[in-house]
């Protein structure tokens, strides 16, 4: 990426896409917002306003950042960060192919571990790098959005210094060679997002329940068995191993809450994308995350009851589009059960 200036276009800027697309250009980065209709007119209304739970306020009004719907934006891109769901990766992918220049860097922002490798498939020869964004983002309505997690960007090493490009003031982003563990740590983590839909709560409030933390430490659990078996290595995102996260969960309230005061960290409203797309009837990211654990342990014939269960009672609740369910944890302990598929007790349960 030659240009000093380079104009980055945010394909598919939905929550995390306005959001770092919306403090690059706050910084005087070039950027376009390639966006669904809906988002763009939003945009280009009322403009950008960017907070977070440290108290950042940046407000980037409409003509300081370009918004687009129309894919032909993509030609005009010296770098293009991808933030669409991993279902519209292919989608997406193939617009970039058609459109953007070989010599522009493709990074994908995305939840998931295999949509740099589904972007690579797609745009052979060119530079595809996969990212990892460790912080999400609730979209407040009106062009506000929030970070209610903090952390920083990473993406995968390689030629040129893009984590220059994309470091701006409240953004910070790094270089890794290990992009694949790093990404691997953050898919434990967001295995969360679907047990935080389907409980209604708050992330805080459902850290704060013991019963929910036994079921994500023993879903955490499966999982990690699974995925070492594959010779995969998680990396962790917070001074704690991925192996005694489970170990800190199951901890008594008090006690973990003072173990675990970075866990914490966390905007009292804030909740998972998993919720906001049952709220608003979309479809989630299900498949890519309990999805893959399930794929991955039939490859290996180990069974995984408590990611299959979490991934069919999504699946209902995305059919009945009836917004949030309100389970309990003990709701989806009698589920796995009922199921025939008890999950092993948690420590001191």
């Amino acid at each position: 990426m030659e240009n000093s200036d380079p104009h980055i276009v945010v394909a598919g800027a939905g929550s995390i896409g306005c959001f770092v697309g919306g403090l690059l250009a706050a910084a005087g980065r070039n950027v376009t917002l390639l966006a669904r209709p809906r988002i763009a007119a939003e945009v280009r209304a009322h403009g950008l306003t960017l907070t977070d739970l440290d108290g950042m306020a940046v407000q980037v009004n409409a003509d300081a950042i370009g918004i687009s719907t129309d894919a032909a934006i993509l030609a005009r891109a010296d770098l293009v960060l991808v933030s669409v769901k991993s279902r519209d990766t292919d989608a997406m992918g193939s617009l970039i192919n058609t459109h953007t220049a070989r010599g522009a860097p493709v990074i994908s922002l995305q939840n998931g571990v295999f949509n740099g490798a589904d972007l690579r498939r797609l745009l052979p020869a060119r530079d595809v790098r996969a990212g990892m964004v460790p912080f999400n983002v609730v979209p407040m309505g009106q062009g506000c959005y929030h970070r209610a997690v903090e952390g920083d960007i990473v993406i995968e090493a390689g030629a040129g210094d893009l984590a220059s490009v994309l470091t701006v003031p409240h953004l910070a982003c790094l270089e890794s060679r290990e992009i694949e563990n790093v990404q691997w740590g953050k898919f434990l983590m967001n295995l969360n997002n679907a047990l935080n839909a389907l409980s209604g709560l708050p992330i805080k409030v459902q850290l704060k329940d013991r019963n929910w933390r036994r079921l994500m430490a023993d879903q955490w659990a499966e999982a990690l068995r699974v995925i070492q078996r594959h010779g995969i290595r998680p990396a962790s995102s917070t001074p704690v191993s991925v192996s005694l996260i489970p170990w800190v969960l199951r901890l008594p309230t008090g006690l973990f809450t003072r173990v675990a005061a970075a866990m914490l960290k966390i905007d009292p409203q804030a909740r998972t994308s998993m919720s906001y797309d049952l709220m608003e009837g979309r479809p989630t990211e299900i498949d890519a995350l309990q999805g893959v654990v399930v794929e991955m342990g039939q490859a290996l014939g180990i069974a995984t009851p408590i990611n299959a269960m979490v991934m069919d009672v999504m699946r209902t609740a995305e059919l009945a589009g009836e917004g949030l369910p309100n389970l309990s944890a003990r709701a989806l302990r009698r589920e796995l059960q009922a199921g025939g598929a008890a999950a092993q007790p948690s420590n001191g349960a």
